[in-house]
């Protein structure tokens, strides 16, 4: 019998481990035998989450030109580099459109029908559209890979779990509200997948209470305004009346920061700088290990100040008060208590210097007396950061993203940082394009969307539930349904994924964020000793290895790739080893 390769998952992340086989194979695995079965109910290449399946009115959060499932010569890894084109250069279309979700999943089958094409003759391909419910298995034998409805379990020397985003039980919170609605004939829609979630619920004309401002409302926002035969004429929206009336509200109160709308020119800022590899190895040392706001922050800070800073100094001088070399030099030594006065010093203007804090909250302290008010500040608010997004003159703001780029490249060596990085790098560097955040003032003029604020609570009582903020002190609104706009915490306790449970209650380690622990050097399941299991990996956002997306900007370096290679590579000398005893 021929060894065999299980990948239950076969997404992007699946998809692109599949290509690094098919890269490395030559290499590691020329001339022999290998069933490699891949299992998803979903299509190969797009999955479940870029199914081709989907309303062509949801759109991609990235340029077409920054979309890429091909490795080059930034990613650090031992394996060849094997070429490809980006999303915009397969499709045909402008670099800086963001295309839409049906789009990509057309370019991840394409590349999932290219890498099968590579592979070397002796490794055959197995779709599988089942739910994998189980993996069993002794360390050191062959595993038993169980699919819904069928009888027999497929034989797998490797399992890989390459399974994306999961669903998720709900938490208390989330149980008693949905307990809450059912006794009180309300509608209560829990965190999901947004193009998955059945909306026919929200009634047009109804107050709807969202709670969240990211990706996933801006996908609600859109199933049911143009989902429901609303249309934009030049800045004005001109409603179906078919749509609910939408109240958002978050913890910031605030949409995530728009996409940047112009190119970079000019010189880059070296990085990394002060949060690089000897930094992370120095963390990573740490007898007594390490906390992310003590140990990390400051460094991260002080990298995302770096960029920002040698871009103005370089790119604005006439903004600045001193040469950047004499800033750099006494920067690079200044520790955080120093640092605002440096800055103050070198840069008059408080409106060029960077302030993550301000960022991160912008609404902090900021009060209005009443919900009309709070519409108008927000829509300047939103207005100003499209405004700024688009200008080259805040070019620094680009920088920060190169930054952020940078860091989360290093991050991702640490494991699990907690959640809320996560959060603060999407909120700064994957916002939705500039045309949502036009849409969403459209909306707002038009009366469909209404703004609720920062600090946002919901309570259910007196038959209905309640939403107040401190933006708008004493005052709240109340209404019959309540959608919770963000993707359930991938975390394995509480997922509805069963073998990633059951995985769990055999012993594989969680973090103390809830992810599945696994070895940084290549994605093997660790149990609760720390051992590694020799036929069980693990990759993507339910691993503390989750590292960025699965596809990514060309030239930087993505992790991902860089994950999936480590993963190939050590899958493929393992199964030749076993290969070779076999014969023997």
């Amino acid at each position: 019998m021929r060894p065999s390769l299980v990948i239950v998952g076969a997404g992007p992340r699946g998809t692109g481990l599949l290509e690094r086989i098919a890269a490395n194979a030559p290499e590691l695995y020329a001339g022999s035998e290998l069933d490699v079965h891949l299992v998803d109910p979903y299509p190969p290449g797009g999955g479940r989450i870029w199914r081709e399946a989907q309303s062509p009115l949801l759109w991609m959060n990235s340029h077409a030109e920054d979309v890429t499932m091909f490795t080059d010569e930034t990613v650090t890894m031992e394996g060849p580099v094997r070429g490809g084109p980006t999303l915009h250069e397969w499709a045909g279309v402008e670099g800086r459109v963001f295309a839409d979700r049906q789009r990509q999943g057309a370019y991840l089958r394409w590349v999932y029908e290219q890498t099968v094409a590579a592979l070397p003759p002796g490794i055959h391909v197995h779709h599988h559209p089942r739910l994998a419910l189980r993996v069993e298995g002794p360390r050191e034998g062959r595993q038993l890979v169980w699919l819904q409805g069928r009888p027999e379990p497929l034989l797998a020397d490797l399992v890989v779990l390459t399974l994306g985003h999961l669903d998720a039980e709900l938490d208390e919170e989330q149980r008693a509200l949905a307990s809450y609605a059912r006794t009180h004939g309300l509608v209560h829609l829990p965190p999901d997948f947004t193009a998955d979630t059945e909306l026919s619920s929200l009634k047009a004309g109804e107050s709807v209470l969202v709670r969240g401002f990211g990706l996933a409302f801006v996908d609600l926002m859109v199933l049911l305004t143009e989902g429901r035969g609303g249309r934009y004429e030049g800045d004005v929206y001109v409603p179906s009346g078919r749509e609910p009336v939408l109240y958002v509200g978050s913890r910031r109160g605030v949409p995530y920061h728009s996409k940047i709308g112009y190119d970079w020119t000019g010189e880059r800022p070296p990085l990394p700088r002060f949060f690089g590899p000897a930094q992370v190895d120095a963390l990573l040392a740490r007898p007594g290990g390490f906390d992310f706001r003590r140990d990390v922050w400051p460094l991260v800070e002080k990298e995302l100040g770096f960029a920002h800073y040698h871009r103005l100094f370089t790119a604005h001088p006439e903004r600045t008060a001193a040469a950047w070399t004499d800033f750099e030099e006494k920067y690079a030594v200044a520790d955080p208590a120093s640092l605002p006065a440096l800055v103050a010093a070198a840069v008059p203007d408080p409106a060029d210097r960077l302030d993550l804090a301000a960022l991160d909250h912008p609404l902090d302290g900021v009060r209005y007396r009443s919900h009309e008010a709070l519409q108008d500040g927000l829509r300047a608010y939103v207005e100003a950061d499209l405004a700024r997004r688009h200008d080259s003159a805040h070019s620094p703001d680009l920088a920060v993203f190169l930054g952020l780029l940078s860091v989360y490249g290093q991050l991702v060596r640490l494991g699990d940082i907690g959640s809320w990085w996560h959060g603060f790098f999407s909120y700064l560097a994957s916002g939705p394009p500039g045309p949502r955040l036009r849409q969403m003032l459209a909306l707002s003029r038009a009366g469909v969307l209404r703004f609720l604020g920062a600090g946002m609570t919901v309570t259910a009582e007196d038959g209905v539930f309640r939403a107040a903020s401190a933006t708008v002190p004493g005052v709240s609104v109340e209404a019959r349904a309540l959608v919770e706009a963000r993707l359930p915490h991938p975390t394995v306790e509480r997922t509805r994924d069963r073998l990633l449970r059951e995985l769990h209650a055999e012993g594989a380690a969680v973090t103390a964020e809830g992810l599945l622990a696994v070895d940084p050097a290549d994605g093997r399941v660790l149990d609760r000793s720390g051992r590694p299991h020799p036929r069980r990996f693990a990759l993507g956002p339910h691993t503390d290895g989750r590292g960025s997306g699965a596809f990514t900007r060309p030239r930087t370096g993505g992790p991902a790739f860089r994950q999936n290679d480590a993963a190939a590579r050590s899958a493929l000398d393992f199964l030749r080893r076993l290969s070779l005893r076999t014969a023997a």
